[in-house]
């Protein structure tokens, strides 16, 4: 696998226009006095980016899987996002068929809040931008805390992904009606006491009743590590290949 690390820095320029409310007399026939701002932000987002060992510049396009990791992997050591799931697997598979963006989540915040969503989308639509990226081939996956944050921002944006995979995660039930378009594989472990199996079921059971497209698989004996077998047990990195845009 090619591997990049660095850290993502976009800046935007935000344009607000609107009436300035004038400190004299408006006649008929004249306007108020226009403005216009222009508001700069940066966003930076510590990431890790792997690329299927054939990629070329200027070559073939490649589906892209995004991995979101769990509260554990938070702070700016990259490194540590490489502790489970899809970076650890494609670190030692060489035939790892996706471009794989694992960006990591500062100490202290959490996937699921606004301002992580918006950098998260950001970061995302720059890669498929950048990089030779199969845009109707875009898919989402995270554990725990990840879990959480793979719910919210396909939530957010359903139209970025043809598919996700949430592990040990929950969110706001009344939502999932987002997601009927896009196929949902779910996970958790039934003796799990972090993150309760119910939180996966309420997602569940509304997504099903909207008519969404979702399977559910819970290991028996897994605690809150179920990602493990999520992962390594089952055909979910193959699987997402099946699904398109």
């Amino acid at each position: 696998m090619k591997k990049i690390l660095g850290i993502f820095m976009i800046t935007i320029f935000l344009s607000q226009c609107g009436t300035m409310k004038p400190n004299f007399e408006v006649r008929s026939g004249q306007n108020p006095a226009v403005f216009k701002k222009t508001l700069k932000k940066e966003i930076m987002v510590n990431y890790l980016i792997h690329l299927p060992e054939n990629y070329k510049k200027d070559g073939q396009s490649f589906p892209m899987l995004v991995f979101l990791h769990g509260a554990g992997e938070r702070g700016n050591d990259i490194e540590k996002v490489k502790a489970w799931g899809p970076p650890k697997i494609a670190e030692n598979d060489k035939s790892f068929p996706y471009v794989l963006v694992s960006p990591q989540c500062p100490e202290g915040d959490w996937w699921s809040n606004p301002s992580q969503l918006e950098n998260l989308y950001v970061l995302i639509t720059a890669v498929m931008e950048n990089y030779n990226v199969d845009k109707s081939k875009v898919y989402l996956t995270g554990l725990s805390m990840g879990g959480y944050g793979t719910w919210a921002l396909a939530i957010q944006h359903p139209e970025l992904f043809a598919a996700i995979a949430p592990i040990c995660g929950g969110g706001q039930p009344r939502m999932t009606r987002n997601l009927v378009d896009i196929p949902t594989w779910v996970f958790h472990g039934a003796k799990d006491t972090v993150v309760p199996i119910n939180e996966s079921e309420n997602m569940v059971n509304a997504l099903k009743k909207f008519g969404g497209n979702v399977k559910f698989t819970v290991f028996p004996e897994a605690t809150h590590n179920s990602w493990t077998q999520a992962y390594n047990e089952t055909d979910l990195l193959t699987w997402f290949l099946k699904y398109q845009k």
